[in-house]
């Protein structure tokens, strides 16, 4: 038997969860940046603990958990990068966030596809966003590496001041 037969059969992401700080607040940020509407809710001894946020247009679901200590731990981070089809997408979407007053990273050339860090929801969490088009042939298998992302990567578009 080999060895790939033993590995087990994934599909991608089921969903993504966050600690939050604020349900509503959270909720709301996600609902006027990118369309999240609200699909789930998770009450614990009558209180309202989670909810599960699905995106019309294909995104990832997302888990909001009220979780205010873990919220402040995690801030800064990026957990996850939300996938768009490809460099048109990334743009439109940054103009979008530039519209509504959202502050990015603009958009950049990173190791396979474009990215657009650096957008912030309301508790810290840094929301990334990578192109499933990609701009640079590699074969399976290939480990690719970028030494640092800051000098190695080309912003295509900067963030609106």
């Amino acid at each position: 038997m080999s060895a790939e037969a033993d590995i087990p059969s994934l599909v991608g992401v089921h969903h993504l969860k966050l600690p939050v700080r604020d349900l509503a607040r959270s909720e709301a940020w996600y609902g006027r940046t990118l369309g999240y509407q609200r699909a789930a809710e998770f009450l614990e001894k009558g209180v309202l603990i989670e909810i599960v946020l699905s995106h019309p247009a294909g995104g990832p679901d997302l888990a909001l958990r009220l979780a205010p200590d873990r919220a402040e731990a995690a801030a800064g981070f990026d957990y996850f990068a939300i996938a768009v089809p490809d460099g048109a997408a990334i743009e439109a979407l940054a103009a979008r966030l530039e519209a509504l007053g959202e502050p990015h990273g603009g958009v950049w050339r990173g190791l396979r596809g474009w990215v657009l860090p650096s957008l912030h929801d309301p508790d810290g969490h840094e929301v990334r966003f990578y192109t499933m088009e990609e701009h640079t042939p590699h074969e399976p298998g290939e480990v690719m590496r970028m030494v640092d992302p800051l000098e190695s990567a080309e912003q295509v578009r900067p963030a609106a001041p």
